[in-house]
């Protein structure tokens, strides 16, 4: 069985319609996605109350956070290697 991609402007338009209150139920049988896809899709895109970021933008801050952590490791390498030149 071959897997469906959705492009983020359809599983935004997902999660408005289940923040107005349409049931998951309905929007699982109307569309045709499974209703534990459509709780990860809410749980992704809605913002955190306390920092008001959801957790997809959590988890893209913290990827770019460890490559440049990863870049600046780097440039000391770099740096110690043409300072003992």
């Amino acid at each position: 069985m071959t897997r469906q991609k959705f492009d983020e402007d359809f599983k935004k338009m997902i999660v408005k319609l289940h923040n107005t209150g349409t049931p998951v139920a309905q929007q699982s049988s109307e569309y045709g996605i499974a209703s534990q896809t459509i709780y990860k899709w809410v749980k992704l895109n809605t913002p955190n109350k306390e920092t008001g970021m959801t957790e997809a933008e959590r988890n893209q801050m913290q990827k770019e956070m460890a490559r440049l952590q990863e870049e600046n490791a780097i440039l000391k390498k770099a740096l110690t290697i043409i300072a003992q030149k």
